[in-house]
Parts: C-alpha cells; structure tokens; sequence
C-alpha cells in the first residue's frame, strides 16, 4: 500500500519529536534507527526532511522568530515547534509548491496543536511567502 505524502510529513514530525525528547533528555540516539524504527520502508523524502531539518535547524529557527510575532519558536508546544520548523524548511529548500506546504503544515496543527499555534504556524509560512 502507497504512503501519502501526508502520512510521510506525519512520520517525519513523529521522528523529529521523538529526536527533540532525546536531546533535551540528554539520551544518545542515532536518526537512522529512530527512522527505521517509525517507517518500514526506506523513504528518500523522510530521510530529507529528517536530516534537513536537524542540519538547518538553527537556520530554521532564526527565521521563524524573525517571522513571529511578539513571540519564539521555543515557546510554541514541541510539536508545533516541528510543525513549522517542517513547513520553512520545506518552503526554504524543497521544490514543493509554497500553498502545499501550508496546507500540510496547517493540517498537522489541526491534529497536534492547539488552535492558537496553528494561526501562528499559518502567519509565519504566510509571511515567508511573501519575502519570497
């Protein structure tokens, strides 16, 4: 059975919490196996946006609390955080049309963010395509 990519942003931001969790709880990891153990198949797109979004994540950051209003990126809940930090990496350094990233963006929210992170997930990437 195909994965969407929807499905496949949904393990993605799974892995890069379950990465954040080990870090600030100082616990040796290694990505490989946190994406082997959350994916059964080798996917390409899931390794890019994992290693993306791990190398340029200070990048990341700085753009986002640039973008945000009155507030940072490591006030926003743990997944909202890796919601957005997928959303401008995605838009920063992928081909994926800029509309189709909000919109994935904007329904990871829904699910795992509360309303209020998924309005300032939405300005931000809004904001980012308009400096494009």
């Amino acid at each position: 059975m195909a994965v969407t990519r929807s499905e496949l942003r949904e393990k993605v931001m799974t892995i890069l919490y379950q990465i954040s969790l080990y870090t600030s709880n100082k616990i040796e990891f290694d990505i490989d196996t946190i994406i082997s153990e959350n994916i059964e198949i080798e996917n390409e797109f899931v390794k890019e946006m994992v290693y993306g979004v791990i190398t340029y994540k200070d990048t990341l950051d700085e753009i986002a609390n640039k973008l945000l209003s009155n507030w940072t990126i490591d006030r926003l809940d743990s997944m909202g955080r890796e919601i957005l930090r997928m959303g401008i990496y995605e838009m920063k350094y992928t081909d994926t049309p800029d509309l189709v990233v909000i919109n994935e963006a904007i329904e990871l929210a829904k699910k795992y963010s509360d309303d209020s992170v998924r309005k300032m997930i939405n300005a931000v990437l809004d904001k980012l395509i308009n400096e494009k």
